[in-house]
């Protein structure tokens, strides 16, 4: 298993116009956030022995998160390659890794990053503060490094939370929790603990589509 979610906090603040949009990222190396996706791959899969955190080098991502080109991306940069490139004396069967990607708010051209919090609205009287886990899951084939395709289970075990009418409460946040400056993320106690839970819930609803055998 090896997750690469877990050392930066995205910190998005949205106004009227495109000019009042501030984005920052923290670094939350103490949140612990990747320890939380083997703590529910464990729990998940009921302390399986044969699952184990594969580590790597600092910055190891970099190139899948932030390509140098946007149009013609070098292979190199893409997950499989990556990940070959960190276990090659892991010798496992298979690879689950775990991202995160950017998405743009519902109904609107927003973008935010990864996981982190955002703050929105209309001058400094009606805003509304919320927080996000944009998480990705991949199977890799330890031989090939193919991705083993799991969409339809995925898609099946998420259609209900997709379905979801009212706001998902683990999402608000109050205006007072939000960081602004945003480097005050990383020392709040509050946000940290909210987080790992998002991220927790967000992780059990979609790993079983990863860990079933099929």
């Amino acid at each position: 298993m090896i997750s690469a979610i877990g050392d930066r906090f995205a910190v998005h603040k949205f106004g009227v116009t495109v000019f009042e949009t501030e984005d920052n990222e923290v670094p939350i190396d103490n949140w612990g956030l990747d320890d939380v996706v083997l703590a529910r791959v464990r729990a998940l899969t009921g302390t399986d022995p044969s699952i184990r955190k594969i580590s790597y080098p600092r910055g190891a991502f970099e190139p899948f998160y932030n390509p140098k080109s946007r149009l013609l991306r070098d292979p190199g940069e893409d997950l499989p390659a990556i990940v070959r490139g960190i276990t090659a004396n892991a010798n496992c069967e298979r690879y689950l890794v775990v991202t995160r990607f950017k998405a743009q708010l519902p109904g609107t051209s927003l973008t935010v990053n990864g996981i982190g919090a955002y703050n929105r609205g209309l001058g400094s009287l009606v805003r509304h503060s919320h927080l996000f886990a944009n998480i990705s899951i991949s199977l890799l084939d330890g031989r090939t490094y193919e991705r083993i395709d799991r969409r339809m289970a995925l898609l099946k075990a998420t259609f209900a939370d997709g379905m979801r009418l009212t706001e998902d409460p683990m999402t608000q946040l109050d205006n007072s929790l939000f960081p602004d400056p945003p480097a005050t993320a990383s020392g709040s106690a509050v946000l940290r603990e909210k987080t790992r839970a998002l991220v927790a819930a967000k992780l059990d609803l979609s790993l079983p589509a990863f860990l079933r055998d099929e």
